[in-house]
Formats: structure tokens, C-alpha cells, sequence
């Protein structure tokens, strides 16, 4: 629990559908987007249409920036009370997590090594059939 945060239960973030207030869940924080739906640039479609519910997997199948994550903390309005709270399910891989997968995965293959094994299996395989 962060202190100073108020405390919303999840039946109060999904009656909190007001004119001035847009309120949805992701990751057992509250925020309120209001001031932020004309900006979005996915529309404010977007944002109503999770207005009141857990929006966590929406959020992470879009695949935000960082710059979006830091932006969300200025949204900020409190968390969900420890009853209603639900273990985060799995750790969100970042655009820098792919990142480096790939340049692991390019290495190898750009290495001296690759090509060395694969002459090597292609002498053994040579070897059987004509040997």
C-alpha cells in the first residue's frame, strides 16, 4: 500500500462513470484519465470503453512506451483496497526485453561459431552418405 493513496474498492471504480471522472484499474492502481481523453492518441474511445473495469491486459497487449508508463503517474488517484486486490499474473516484457533478445539472437548467428558447427554437421552428413 502507498501512503497518501486513497483506498477504492473495485465496486466503486466501476460505478465512478461520471462526467468528470473516468476511472479505471490497471495493475491495482486507480487513474483517472478524464483530463486525459482528448489527448490520447488512440482516441477516447479507447479509454471509456475500459472506464470502470481492470484495464491491466489491455493496457499490456497495446504495448505502451515507457513514455506512456511515465505518463500514467501523473493519473494516479489511489488503489484498490488489499481485499480486492489480485496478484500481478505475469511479468510484462518491455520494447528494450525484445530489444535484447534479438541482438542475443543475432550474435549467435553472426558469431564464428554458427558457421563452424553448421560445416562441421554438414562434413559428418556428407561423410555417412558418401563415405
Amino acid at each position: 500500500m502507498q501512503p497518501g493513496l486513497r483506498q477504492y474498492t473495485r465496486d466503486e471504480v466501476a460505478e465512478s462513470k461520471t462526467a468528470t471522472e473516468t476511472l479505471f484499474i490497471i495493475d491495482n492502481i486507480v487513474y483517472d484519465v478524464h483530463k486525459f481523453l482528448d489527448e490520447h492518441p488512440g482516441g477516447h474511445e479507447v479509454l471509456i470503453n475500459v472506464a470502470g473495469k481492470d484495464a491491466s491486459e489491455e493496457f499490456e497487449d497495446v504495448g505502451h512506451s515507457m513514455d506512456a508508463r511515465e505518463l500514467m503517474k501523473g493519473y494516479v488517484v489511489g488503489e484498490l483496497v488489499d481485499a480486492d486486490k489480485v496478484p500481478i499474473s505475469k511479468k510484462q516484457y518491455s520494447w528494450e526485453d525484445t530489444a535484447k533478445s534479438s541482438e542475443t539472437e543475432a550474435s549467435f548467428v553472426n558469431s564464428w561459431k554458427f558457421p563452424v558447427l553448421l560445416g562441421l554437421a554438414l562434413t559428418l552428413l556428407y561423410s555417412y552418405i558418401f563415405g
